[in-house]
C-alpha cells in the first residue's frame, strides 16, 4: 500500500486536531467550573466560517477578517474554543473592572475567569500543535465567524479560532500583517 503525504498530512493533522480539543478541555479552569467547550471544522462548515469572516470584513471594513479567512480556507481544519459567559458569582471579586458579578451583567461586561479560562486553554491546545509540529495561529476573527455561523447560542460571547496546516512553508506566516492597523 502507498501512503501519499497529503492524506498523511491530513490524518496527522486531524489526529492532533482531536488531541488539541482534549488539551483544551482539560485545562485548568477557575474555581473547578467547566465553562470551556470546543469543536473542530472541517470541509463545508470550514467553508462556510471563511465566508462569515469575509462578511464581517466587508461589513466592517477591517481587511484582517478577509486574510484571516485566507488562511481558514488554506487549513484542514478550525478549532474552536469557547467559554459560557457565566460569571462565576463570587463576592468581592472585581476583577473584571465592577464591583460584583450583578454589576458586571448590568453593563453588558464579561467575566474575566470566562476569558482567562478561554485564554488557558487555547495555550494548552497550541502547545499541543506546537509539540506536534503542526503549523497554527490563533484566530480571534474565526471565533467572531463563528458567532455569526450561531454555533453557541447566546452563552457565548468570547471564542478563538485556530486552524491547523500543514506545508512546506506556514500559511500563517508573511500574511501581510504590516498592511493591517489594529
Amino acid at each position: 500500500m502507498i501512503h501519499r503525504k497529503d492524506d498523511i498530512a491530513r490524518e496527522a493533522t486531524m489526529d492532533v486536531a482531536r488531541k488539541m480539543l482534549a488539551a483544551a478541555l482539560t485545562a485548568p479552569k477557575a474555581c473547578g467550573v467547566d465553562d470551556v467547550d470546543a469543536l473542530i471544522l472541517t470541509g463545508e462548515e470550514k467553508n462556510t466560517l471563511a465566508k462569515h469572516m469575509r462578511d464581517i470584513a466587508d461589513e466592517t471594513g477591517e481587511d484582517f477578517y478577509a486574510r484571516d479567512a485566507g488562511n481558514v480556507d488554506n487549513s484542514i481544519c478550525v478549532l474552536l474554543i469557547w467559554a459560557k459567559d457565566e460569571p462565576l458569582q463570587l463576592t468581592n471579586c472585581g476583577l473584571c473592572g465592577f464591583a460584583d458579578c450583578a454589576a458586571n451583567r448590568a453593563a453588558g461586561a464579561v467575566c474575566a475567569f470566562n476569558i482567562t479560562d478561554a485564554g488557558i486553554a487555547v495555550g494548552s491546545a497550541v502547545s499541543i500543535a506546537a509539540d506536534n509540529r503542526i503549523d497554527n495561529r490563533v484566530l480571534f476573527s474565526a471565533g467572531k465567524g463563528a458567532a455569526k455561523m450561531d454555533l453557541f447560542g447566546n452563552e457565548v460571547r468570547v471564542c478563538y479560532g485556530i486552524p491547523l496546516s500543514v506545508s512546506s512553508k506556514s500559511v500563517f506566516f508573511d500574511r501581510g500583517d504590516q498592511d493591517v492597523a489594529f
